[in-house]
């Protein structure tokens, strides 16, 4: 008969007692400390002890990083606690004013990381009567994730600080487990294995098996075709001697990724015509080496898939310049029509749909995850399986929406779960949304479409199963292709993490120093979020890296000798004048939250604001704008963003406006060079160039001070300047994938209103200048599709 937790803030036989976890909690109550536990052990009932122990000292921040595991912690925390209404959930869903008052009179807060990061910001919110913060799934706290600002304001506000992070997998490299430990103010680690006499007897049997396929012929060649493509911009690529670091066929993802970090810092340093030109060859290097994953790992349709949205993307205005060149290449076109030929199919689905209905079969109740890397491949194996009237199956992905690929709501994510549970359906089908801390205790199967070369996402997946009994882990490997390749690299970064663990754990670690800013780096390929190519937070950032390479000529005007340290020196005097008093306040706008935190690490009091005009306001008559290379460009553009009206609308709200170039490659065009003249001569708006985003902030620190020892303090005021009805039919045709201003400017002259643009056919649209086959038919579609909600 099992034995209970006992304790006055606990309903009676909700919680089981295990000796393990209750030791783990005792170690965490004496120091700050990181728990490594497998999944399905129950790490949410050791941040349940903790927080009972901590809750008479204050509140208690519970922190993870999706709605669903909110949902899921608040619920557990809820049903276990005889004061229910102790347990607030605060979610970006909720207003500012309402999040206020949640926080008031909650004493358990369980909450995403952005939105308290938000709240701290925006200064609705502080952490001074915080007794405990829970980071879950606390191998996010590094780089800028808002663990790492969260963690920080803490150790600076707390006034009795102590930090639980819990996780099962914090990575392989004692580099980063020392870098979360850092970031989180972490002092001791503690862990535990399966096979540990105290935790074993609480252990569900899981098996694993590996499920090798070959790769027909066929498909093999198109691969083959596509690696053709590949070699010749590799070859290009090392050619232009633009970096030592030299790449094949064979390099891996997370060496692209290198090599494209190494050719920006070059650029910024010492930009020349081979650097960008390199940075422009490596974003289509990305896509081709994508489209070979594609085509080896996943199959014909997810390939497909993946080439016309490449087409899409080459036909768009707005789109990547790396997908039109690749297009542009008629041995790609060739690969196109080979793909359309093609009578085979990859063997995966087949083998996902036998080894389900086997499962099935043994088991009707059976729950079974199957995940994937891609999207595509999740709605290609849904539509597969949808023929079998026992597979009951539903697609789990991430918020995030793109062209004819809608995200997933978090209130919608969690009725899916809430079915899956009771049963409605019986196969989830998951991106890698579904791998952290999702608990269904009655996983029978989990099936990976490929291996993943993460160890954090291989166990996050494998930990689905086996929680409340006994379960099957499964694995698709298509022979000879980089799915072999991905399956030893998480092998061996499982084994070198289990080894790192235990080595540190018990380990006394140095403690933080008190108000530490936050460190950054680029957070590892492995950490990203949905491994989606085209939506993928790596991928994207080097497709708008290539489009900023694209057409970058020399390096550009050096800036006025000794401007730097001529800033640096008057910042430095200032702050070392007013160190006894406060520092400056400074209103920023919510898009600039990675400014708002460095501008908070150099001690100025920051607040987050929903800004109409400008993007800091410094005081009641000085606003700053700031624009990238790439936002003064598109400012330029896309009439939607129009700089000159958002110049004229900071020069009429405020007396004195300032835009901050930031960058070097500002000066090399004449459209540059004639949008500088205006904005200073027409709009009277003083320009200062930024060599980086550190110097801007430097920048912004220093017009603080000045406007302070005037006894100015920011002021927001004005409102942006309305749209004409011109210009919001223009935005409102523009908005339609793969139609660009020019296209809906001759879209609007030719039928004279939206409603005709509209009601158009196929063969009249094509009648208008700049509207082939595909742009017609992408209108017709979006107009008459039916709608699937």
């Amino acid at each position: 008969m099992p034995a209970y937790l006992e304790h006055p803030r606990l309903l009676p036989q909700t919680v089981e007692k295990r000796l393990f976890q209750m030791d783990l909690a005792s170690q965490a109550l004496q120091a700050s400390s990181l728990i490594v536990v497998p999944t399905g052990l129950g790490k949410t009932v050791i941040a349940l002890m903790v927080l009972l122990a901590r809750m008479d000292k204050g509140k208690v921040l519970f922190l993870a990083p999706t709605k669903p595991l909110v949902d899921q912690h608040a619920s557990f925390l809820q049903r276990v606690l005889r004061d229910r209404d102790a347990v607030v959930m605060m979610t970006g869903e909720r207003t500012p004013e309402s999040r206020m008052e949640l926080w008031s009179r909650g004493y358990i807060v369980v909450s995403t990381p952005q939105v308290i990061e938000n709240d701290l910001l925006s200064r609705r919110i502080d952490l001074a009567e915080v007794s405990l913060i829970i980071f879950d799934e606390a191998h996010r706290a590094v780089g800028g994730y808002a663990y790492v600002y969260i963690a920080d304001r803490y150790r600076r506000e707390a006034k009795s600080p102590l930090v639980l992070g819990i996780t099962a997998s914090p990575g392989s490299q004692s580099e980063k487990i020392a870098e979360i430990c850092s970031n989180l103010g972490i002092e001791r680690i503690q862990t535990r294995t399966e096979s540990d006499p105290d935790v074993a007897l609480f252990v569900h049997e899981r098996d694993i098996e590996w499920v090798k396929l070959v790769v027909p012929r066929e498909l093999l060649a198109i691969r083959a075709s596509i690696e053709e493509i590949l070699q010749i911009r590799i070859d290009d690529l090392n050619r232009l001697g633009a970096s030592p670091l030299r790449i094949n066929i064979k390099s891996s993802k997370k060496e692209l990724l290198g090599l494209q970090a190494s050719l920006m810092s070059s650029a910024r340093v010492s930009a020349n015509k081979s650097t960008f030109a390199a940075i422009s060859l490596l974003a289509e290097i990305l896509k081709l080496y994508h489209a070979v994953e594609l085509a080896e790992t996943q199959g014909p349709d997810a390939l497909a898939r993946y080439f016309q949205r490449l087409e899409g993307e080459s036909l768009s205005r707005s789109g990547s310049k790396a997908s039109r060149r690749i297009m542009q290449d008629p041995r790609f076109r060739q690969v196109m029509v080979a793909l359309a030929d093609l009578k085979v199919e990859h063997p995966k689905p087949a083998a996902a749909r036998r080894i389900i209905l086997e499962q099935i079969e043994a088991n009707p109740d059976s729950r079974i995850m199957v995940f994937t890397n891609y999207r595509d491949t999740a709605t290609s194996l849904l539509q597969f399986l949808r023929g079998e009237s026992a597979i009951r199956a539903v697609r789990f992905v991430g918020q995030a929406s793109r062209d004819r690929d809608e995200g997933l709501s978090q209130k919608k994510q969690a009725e899916i779960l809430q079915k899956f549970r009771a049963g409605e359906f019986n196969v989830l089908i998951a991106t890698s949304v579904g791998e952290e801390g999702i608990d269904i205790p009655a996983t029978d199967l989990v099936l990976f479409y490929e291996p993943v070369p993460s160890e954090i996402r291989s166990i996050q997946r494998k930990g689905r199963t086996g929680r409340a009994r006994a379960g099957r882990v499964m694995v698709l490997m298509a022979k000879g292709t980089r799915d072999e390749a991905y399956y030893w690299i998480s092998e061996r970064k499982e084994k070198t993490m289990n080894r790192q663990i235990r080595d540190m754990s018990g380990d006394v670690l140095p403690r933080p120093e008190e108000g530490r800013p936050c460190r950054t780096q680029i957070e590892e390929e492995a950490a990203l979020s949905e491994a989606d190519a085209p939506s993928h937070a790596g991928r994207k950032r080097g497709e708008q890296i290539g489009d900023w390479a694209e057409g970058q000529r020399k390096e550009a005007e050096e800036r006025e000798a000794g401007r730097e340290e001529h800033i640096k020196g008057e910042a430095g005097g200032t702050a070392a004048e007013s160190s006894s008093e406060s520092p400056g306040s400074v209103f920023v706008d919510y898009r600039e939250r990675d400014m708002a935190k460095l501008l908070e690490s150099m001690g100025l009091e920051v607040t987050l604001r929903n800004l109409e005009v400008g993007d800091y306001v410094i005081s009641e008559r000085v606003a700053v704008e700031r624009k990238t290379a790439q936002d003064f460009v598109a400012s330029i553009i896309d009439p939607q963003r129009n700089l000159f009206r958002q110049m004229a609308d900071l020069a009429r709200t405020y007396d004195r406006p300032i835009l901050i170039l930031e960058g070097r490659d500002f000066y090399g065009t004449q459209m540059s060079q004639g949008a500088m003249a205006s904005v200073a001569v027409d709009y009277g708006v003083p320009i200062i160039p930024a060599e980086n985003q550190d110097e801007t902030a430097r920048i912004i620190a220093l017009l603080v001070r000045r406007e302070k020892k005037e006894g100015r303090e920011p002021k927001a005021h004005g409102h942006k300047t309305a749209r004409t009805l011109k210009e919001q039919q223009e935005y409102l045709i523009s908005a339609i994938p793969s139609v660009g201003p020019r296209v809906a400017r001759n879209l609007l002259r030719h039928f004279g209103s939206i409603e005709r643009v509209m009601i158009a056919s196929e063969e009249e649209l094509k009648g208008v200048a700049l509207v082939g086959p595909k742009i017609a038919e992408r209108i017709r579609e979006l107009v008459g599709g039916e709608y699937k909600g």
